[in-house]
């Protein structure tokens, strides 16, 4: 029984949060300021966690296919509107996933809550013992985002874990929702269980996130 509500809990929670990986250029804080290429990367970054969630908009790949090809011809706004358009329907999805993932966490029991933290804690127990010598520093590549770098085995092997990867790679990470191929991130395994602990917290109850803006939940958590 445990191990059938883990793995269901784990199908449902297991979605990159955040957004992240094909990004070119500076984050920016408005869609004004965005070129129809950095507009057209945020799309796809954020169509790509919602594929890999299962929640994916069947019109979304080819409204980016379409402004891709606008920008192709020089039609910049027309480039830039189709990309923000498929944006938000995959940011649409992605909160779609989290309010049912919330929906299904809420309607848990305490044992099933327990099963779900025990599993949690064993995994980053296993983790801790060796099994896989942990990486000091990771270089991200195309479609990388801190959640799935985080989940990597040879990382953390725990997705909730990335507030940590943001934490020590602060000066290198202006927003937690944009990061670059060819970024260089130093990876502390030497983690004390009160901030691991604070990570999985922070990375449960971030709450609402925007590409290119800087949540006050993430400064209040870089505070601490």
């Amino acid at each position: 029984m445990r191990t059938s509500i883990v793995q269901t809990a784990a199908r449902l929670f297991l979605v990159a949060f955040l957004g992240l990986g094909l990004v070119t250029g500076c984050a920016t804080t408005g869609e004004t300021e965005q070129t129809a290429a950095e507009a057209i990367a945020a799309a796809k970054s954020a169509n790509a966690d919602a594929k890999a969630a299962g929640y994916e908009w069947t019109e979304t790949a080819g409204i980016i296919e379409n402004a891709e090809k606008a920008l192709a011809e020089g039609k910049e706004d027309e480039a830039k509107a189709l990309a923000n358009k498929a944006r938000m329907q995959a940011e649409n999805a992605i909160a779609q996933q989290k309010a049912e993932a919330k929906k299904f966490e809420d309607g848990m029991s305490d044992a099933d809550r327990a099963a779900l933290s025990g599993a949690e804690s064993d995994m980053s127990a296993s983790k801790k013992a060796g099994m896989g010598a942990g990486v000091s520093s990771y270089s991200v590549v195309r479609g990388d985002n801190l959640w799935d770098i985080s989940g990597k085995d040879n990382v953390y092997g725990n997705s909730y874990q990335w507030p940590l990867i943001y934490k020590t790679n602060r000066n290198k990470i202006k927003d937690a929702d944009l990061i670059y191929p060819g970024q260089v991130f130093d990876i502390d395994q030497n983690a004390s269980a009160t901030d691991i602990d604070a990570a999985i917290n922070h990375a449960k109850t971030r709450g609402a996130w925007s590409v290119g803006d800087v949540e006050q939940s993430d400064l209040d958590y870089l505070a601490r």
